[in-house]
């Protein structure tokens, strides 16, 4: 009955087109009065419990450090390195696109900040090199929701917060995944390239491309201070999180000179609108997480599961079947706020690693931004290219189908993510 009521007045307002995160403060309502138990004060505390917390601090400074970069000057030199390295292969500006993708990963951990980046600068190219642009936007759109899985990644920040799952392990954890997911991209794009006759770009020389190389330099070094910073226990997540904001703005104003201190205010307005929805989400969603627990939702559910809890296996295809439908019908930031305290004790029940779960998740969920109708990543995409959904969909389907597969060999094969986790930890 009670998740009945959850679900119908949580759908019910996003289908009548109320914002998500007003949808969860009226679900949470309707919770309350289900309940007996409407107190406004209760809600009005939660909200600002909800976005009153250190480790979501992080947020708001990781998409400040996106927007630096872009603005700095930074983005252009990563695209630059790649077409140095690889732009004279067959294909080539198709392998720019992915290890642009996965560098970009490394430093924004926005999928939507990447593919806008990203396709901006690369789609027009590959249009005019004579590449289909319905299969370069899909790949770039594609290659977009890498950023979730690589740290630094503002959705895993998000599931520890909510989850109470440690972080900096969440951020190790999602490293090999994350690289995966690379080559799948560049393996289906080999394939599908190897016989289409495109335009082939000179070869660099050795001059050339040390000279890309040490231009990126600076963009190179980021990731690496941030893992080793957060490997050797120099700072926490929210405080490499700063580094990374004042790194970037080191970089644009001092080395690269691109970023100018009258840019600074729309480089902050930006971000700041960014950060906005995404704090008022999880403030949102501490009020209906906690009627959730009040409510006993979770304990439901375990038992509604009771067969599968004995087979870690068929638990996880069942989530994961769940969350790829509901990240068909909505986006990936309330996917986790609302899901994650429903799913996490099913998860501590039947002894499955959180550090596991939390790696699948979030990258179920990062695939459900590349699926209509709702797909932030696949209309961005789309409206950078100039495409419409039906076209953008021809043409990442076969990219979406690899990483579907990436998905389900993690969840076959679990020491993929546990094994290098030791590595790094």
């Amino acid at each position: 009955m009670i998740v009945t009521v959850f679900l119908g007045s949580l759908l019910g307002a996003m289908a009548l087109g109320i914002p998500i995160a007003f949808s969860l403060l009226v679900s949470g309502m309707v919770l309350m009065y289900t309940m007996d138990i409407f107190d406004s004060q209760i809600m009005a505390q939660n909200l600002i419990d909800g976005a009153d917390n250190f480790p979501l601090l992080a947020i708001p400074f990781f998409i400040l450090a996106g927007e630096l970069m872009n603005a700095g000057g930074i983005s252009k030199r990563i695209i630059n390195f790649a077409m140095a390295l690889v732009g004279h292969i067959k294909g080539g500006l198709g392998y720019v696109a992915i290890i642009g993708s996965v560098m970009f990963a490394g430093l924004s951990g926005s999928a939507v900040a990447d593919t806008a980046a990203l396709g901006a600068i690369l789609i027009p190219m590959m249009v005019a090199a004579g590449y289909n642009k319905n299969r370069s936007a899909g790949l770039i759109a594609a290659g977009g929701i890498i950023a979730p899985t690589i740290p630094p990644s503002i959705p895993m920040i998000i599931f520890g917060v909510t989850s109470g799952v440690s972080i900096t392990k969440l951020f190790m954890a999602g490293i090999v995944p994350g690289l995966l997911l690379g080559v799948g991209l560049t393996v289906a794009w080999y394939l599908i390239v190897r016989k289409d006759n495109y335009k082939v770009f000179p070869k660099k020389s050795g001059k050339e491309i040390l000279k890309a190389s040490v231009q990126a330099i600076w963009a190179l070094i980021l990731p690496v201070i941030i893992i080793v910073g957060l490997r050797g226990g120099a700072f926490t997540p929210t405080e490499a999180a700063v580094v990374a904001a004042f790194y970037a703005l080191f970089v644009g104003l001092v080395v690269y000179r691109e970023l100018k201190l009258k840019d600074l205010y729309q480089v902050l307005v930006a971000a700041g609108k960014t950060t906005s929805v995404v704090m008022f989400l999880a403030a949102a969603a501490l009020v209906s997480s906690w009627l959730i627990t009040v409510a006993n939702i979770p304990n439901e559910l375990t038992n509604m599961l009771g067969p599968l809890m004995d087979n870690q296996l068929l638990l996880l295809m069942m989530i994961n079947l769940v969350v790829f439908l509901v990240g068909t019908a909505m986006d990936l930031t309330p996917t986790i706020l609302i899901l994650t305290p429903v799913l996490m004790p099913i998860i501590d029940a039947a002894g499955i690693d959180p550090v596991l779960f939390g790696i699948l998740f979030v990258l179920n969920c990062s695939i459900g931004l590349l699926t209509p109708p709702v797909g932030t990543v696949l209309n961005v995409a789309a409206g950078v290219g100039k495409l419409s959904m039906e076209d953008i969909m021809r043409g990442v389907w076969p990219f979406l189908l690899v990483e579907v597969i990436i998905l389900l060999l993690l969840t076959l094969f679990p020491q993929i993510v546990l094994v290098p986790l030791d590595w790094f930890t």
